[in-house]
């Protein structure tokens, strides 16, 4: 089966094609970027692609896959939520459209837990059955809603396609660290104040609490519902629930945006059983503090 992987270059992309190389089930790996990376994994091709609307035709590309999986997010600039806008929603319903036009009987799309509506106190875990309405005050979790009201109106559209959704909390992994440290601190927080060895900046926020696994548990959990015939969402995080206590016991530095906090500060934990019930994935053992060993 050939997979067509979008945002093949990012936190997730990599553990994604790395992953499906490795699947016997998947006999070719077309990760798209926006350039054409110089690291190389064995069994992935690539392919210059930008799903902004206007941008290279994705029919060719897709045309014979099996699967695609829609993992291409554009982070920055926070302060211009009309680019975003542009890439983020516009683009993936390009991708959504020219998925089902090529003839590709499964799309996994990546949503998140920020496309759930604020909850119930924080001693209640919910499932993939709560209210995905975003959070108003921070464009990210507005598009992620966005889409799945989209996919709502595609997957009626389109019955014969089988359409998952992956609802991630925050992913990590010791490569991507430099990334997610200029996706969530920007250009404000100089790397070298938070180089391995230094006293790592907490932010003192009340209450904060959140989810995460690491990328490439969140990378077995892709590749699963690539291979299997199921649909429809699926959280995806691991235990703990972390807080700064938490955080300070791991050394793991950070700082945020305010509509990031916000966001995070309305999520509650989400109970995580399809991927375990329907994709026969679990976190691996000693990886449910997925924290342990980033360094920004």
């Amino acid at each position: 089966m050939k997979v067509v992987v979008t945002g093949a270059t990012g936190n997730a992309g990599t553990s994604v094609v790395c992953r499906l190389a490795a699947d016997p089930h998947v006999t070719e790996v077309l990760g798209l970027a926006r350039r054409v990376p110089r690291w190389r994994q064995p069994g992935v091709r690539w392919a210059a692609a930008d799903i902004d609307p206007g941008g290279t035709p994705l029919g060719p590309l897709f045309a014979g896959a099996g699967a695609v999986v829609h993992l291409a997010w554009k982070f920055q600039p926070t302060h211009d939520p009309v680019e975003t806008w542009r890439t983020n929603v516009l683009g993936s319903l390009r991708v959504f459209e020219e998925a089902a036009a090529a003839g590709v009987p499964a799309l996994v799309h990546a949503s998140s837990v920020g496309a759930y509506s604020p909850g119930p106190p924080y001693d209640r875990l919910v499932d993939e059955s709560w209210p995905a309405h975003g959070w108003p005050g921070a464009a990210y979790t507005r598009e992620k809603a966005y889409l799945e009201r989209c996919l709502d109106a595609f997957e009626a559209g389109h019955p014969d396609m089988r359409v998952v959704r992956m609802r991630p909390a925050f992913l990590f992994k010791e490569a991507s660290a430099s990334e997610q440290r200029r996706i969530f601190a920007g250009p404000l927080l100089p790397g070298r104040l938070v180089r391995p060895g230094l006293l790592p900046g907490l932010p003192d926020l009340p209450g904060l609490r959140f989810q995460a696994l690491h990328t490439d548990d969140a990378a077995a959990a892709y590749a699963a519902a690539v291979r299997l015939p199921v649909r429809g969402a699926f959280n995806l995080a691991a235990e703990p629930v972390l807080d700064s206590p938490c955080w300070t016991w791991r050394r793991w530095p950070g700082c945020w945006r305010p509509g990031w906090c916000g966001c995070r500060w309305g999520r509650r934990g989400r109970r995580s059983r399809r991927p375990g019930g329907c994709t026969s994935c679990r976190p691996r053992p000693g990886c449910s503090t997925p924290c342990c060993g980033c360094r920004f």
